[in-house]
């Protein structure tokens, strides 16, 4: 379907992860409904590691894999894509724009807007690049948290931004790949924002909010207070080092300690195990083996402590545990962990819920899904993008939006 601006109304989020590629399709109706028309996925079979390609050949076919699912349950042809991106490379930091109103009645219009932001772009490495750079608010001669400083007179204007970036390079990997088997790439976004656009509503943006997504090879976060983003990160730690640690810990194959965090895992040291055993029947050239119960959830809950402890000390350094009010939002296929929330519950002393997107039609039972959330956030991405190019193209300016 094209819209009045040549455009097509379907729109794709494709996260390629380090478990699974996953893929999913939505869809503008004429009055600006978001509708979910299919998901795919498919296995990354190894081409991916903490969120990064290392095999463009496996990840290919992963890809092409979850593309074709998608299309054949939404019954559309993919030709674009947004992209998530992550990796311990992508850093997140608060920066500040000035800008003098020269005008001669010192009236504020949007050339002057759009050059304040402009001034707010940091001056990065050569290898470094920019993938977001996301408004908090505008100052006016000295008055802070200005939301519309349009049509004020003013001889000095000031904005607060976050800008998230990466390594060039890095950013670019994945989007070769995905151009090599000729789908565009519309847009590039950072997961930890694609997260955060499926699960935070306005009033948790303004309330304040931290959203972890706990994924298989990273673990993305975000923090928005005051209606805006005020600071990410990405960590080098997910699910697929909990299973390492479950097999080294257990002498277990990788698939054994897979299977035994899946059916048998806990995020807490659950009293009512203590003395119960698990029997695994034996694979191929491998003993059969009994494993203590009471013992995996000890190595768990070692990995996952540790994994809160770092997203909390690094949060506690910035001074932000006190601006978040609205608690703790999980998504990412590490938020099925049972009693994952009662952990994070007692390390950041916060309440605690799975993330999940609360606003849209079609799908209802993938939305419920907190493995989705980036990919669903990035078809959100694309609504975001495609409204502020109609608000570009009508003269109005769309990276005001910028949430």
């Amino acid at each position: 379907m094209i819209d009045m601006f040549g455009r097509s109304k379907i729109i794709v989020g494709l996260e390629i992860g380090t478990s699974k590629v996953r893929a999913v399709v939505g869809e503008l109706d004429d009055d600006g409904n978001l509708n979910f028309l299919g998901v795919g996925k498919a296995s990354s079979r190894g081409s991916v590691r903490k969120g990064e390609i290392i095999n463009t050949d496996l990840a290919e076919q992963a890809i092409r894999e979850a593309l074709a699912d998608a299309e054949e349950k939404a019954d559309i042809e993919i030709g674009s894509v947004y992209l998530g991106v992550t990796g311990t490379h992508i850093k997140g930091f608060n920066n500040r724009g000035v800008h003098p109103i020269a005008s001669v009645d010192r009236e504020i219009d949007e050339d002057d807007i759009r050059k304040v932001v402009q001034n707010a772009q940091p001056q990065l490495p050569a290898d470094q690049d920019v993938l977001h750079t996301v408004r908090q608010h505008y100052g006016v001669d000295g008055q802070e948290g200005v939301e519309s400083p349009v049509g004020r007179l003013a001889s000095r204007l000031e904005v607060e931004v976050h800008v998230v970036c990466g390594q060039t390079t890095r950013i670019q990997n994945p989007v070769r790949v995905v151009k090599g088997l000729g789908i565009e790439v519309e847009d590039v976004a950072f997961n930890g924002r694609a997260c955060a656009l499926a699960t935070v509503t306005s009033h948790l943006s303004e309330q304040g909010v931290l959203v972890i997504d706990l994924g298989a090879g990273t673990t993305e976060y975000t923090v928005y207070f005051n209606g805006s983003l005020r600071h990410s990160g990405v960590l080098g730690v997910g699910g697929e080092h909990v299973s390492n640690d479950i097999g080294v810990g257990l002498k277990l194959s990788h698939g054994r300690a897979e299977k035994l965090k899946l059916e048998y895992g806990s995020a807490i040291i659950n009293s009512n195990v203590v003395g119960r055993t698990v029997n695994f029947s034996s694979d191929v050239g491998l003993d059969d083996k009994s494993v203590r119960v009471g013992h995996l959830h000890q190595i768990m809950n070692a990995r996952l402590d540790e994994l809160f402890h770092l997203v909390r000390n690094r949060l506690a350094q910035e001074k932000l545990l006190k601006k978040i009010h609205g608690g703790v939002l999980l998504t990412g296929g590490g938020a099925h962990t049972p009693q994952i929330d009662v952990l994070c519950k007692r390390i950041f002393k916060m309440d605690v819920i799975a993330g999940r997107d609360l606003s849209e039609n079609g799908l209802n039972n993938i939305l419920d899904q907190p493995e989705y959330t980036a990919a669903i956030g990035l078809v959100k991405y694309g609504v975001q993008q495609m409204g502020q190019r109609r608000k570009a193209s009508c003269g109005l300016l769309g990276w005001l939006v910028g949430r």
